[in-house]
């Protein structure tokens, strides 16, 4: 599986405009539902269920990366979105530390492998010192797609 065929290049938002966990979840969530990617209607649903998902425990793995998700019997269909932070984000991270990077995925109830291959491209590639490096310099939606698009290719 490769990154283009989740993340909506669309709802990338850089640079993100809030700073708090809960805050950039609805941003991001709101990011994909203006682009069509998730109902209108499911979006305060898939809010609440991804704020409670990090209430039982953190996304934010550490080294300046969170990858909140959730499957929802609203969503459709796989999808993802990124975003950038310039100030960093206090997202309870297991090292304590600001978050500067957001991917975020939302799967269908029902497709456990599908939801497993995304996350695993997306932990893959966040292991990578080279790769978050590459996102931390990104500081356009141009660049990130850019690197996306390169790290699809290899």
């Amino acid at each position: 599986m490769k990154f283009r065929e989740f993340i909506q290049k669309d709802a990338i938002l850089v640079p993100l405009e809030l700073s708090e966990r809960e805050g950039v979840i609805r941003e991001l969530v709101q990011s994909l539902g203006r682009v069509g990617a998730i109902d209108a209607d499911a979006i305060d649903d898939i809010i609440k269920a991804l704020i409670a998902r990090e209430k039982s425990g953190t996304t934010g793995f550490g080294r300046g990366v969170a990858a909140p998700h959730c499957k929802h019997p609203k969503i459709k269909k796989l999808v993802g979105t990124i975003g950038l932070s310039n100030q960093g984000i206090e997202f309870n991270a297991l090292d304590h530390k600001p978050v500067y990077a957001v991917f975020m995925l939302l799967s269908p109830q029902g497709q456990d492998q599908l939801h497993l291959q995304a996350m695993e491209v997306v932990f893959k590639n966040l292991k990578e010192d080279m790769f978050r490096r590459m996102l931390r310099q990104a500081d356009s939606k141009e660049k990130l797609i850019e690197l996306l698009e390169e790290t699809d290719g290899k």
